[in-house]
């Protein structure tokens, strides 16, 4: 389980989701008036860490745990969104926005990982379907 490159990339995308928690673009979407924004984002990164998490511990079966990487992607995609959300409703990209930038960039960096934890996935799939070929 822990010898595999993509368990790394997965934990490291759920530490990132979690680290989005300590950046001021979290207290700002957090100050909405409404709170909607605030929520989903919150309720989001921990989707898409639970899901990074859980995929991590699917590694005897890869088909179902691209399946979850891939769902975790998608509502890291959701995330994503509402961040950038928050962003450019600040005011944009400006010299005083680089803590909430950073933020976001954690999110984008999540989401960079569990990208190549699913290349690693593909290409473990790839290796073992030419061994079962090779026998």
């Amino acid at each position: 389980m822990l010898q595999r490159i993509q368990t790394v990339f997965l934990a490291l995308a759920a530490i990132t989701n979690l680290g989005v928690y300590f950046t001021p673009i979290y207290t700002r979407a957090m100050e909405d008036p409404q709170q909607w924004i605030g929520f989903g984002l919150a309720i989001s990164l921990v989707v898409a860490a639970i899901f990074s998490v859980y995929s991590i511990f699917l590694f005897n079966n890869r088909k179902n745990q691209i399946n979850w990487v891939k769902r975790a992607a998608f509502v890291q995609i959701i995330s994503l969104g509402f961040s950038v959300g928050v962003f450019f409703s600040l005011g944009g990209i400006g010299t005083y926005l680089w803590d909430e930038a950073i933020g976001t960039g954690l999110i984008v960096l999540g989401f960079i990982f569990q990208l190549l934890a699913l290349r690693f996935i593909n290409k473990d799939e790839k290796l073992v379907r030419s061994m079962d070929r090779i026998r």
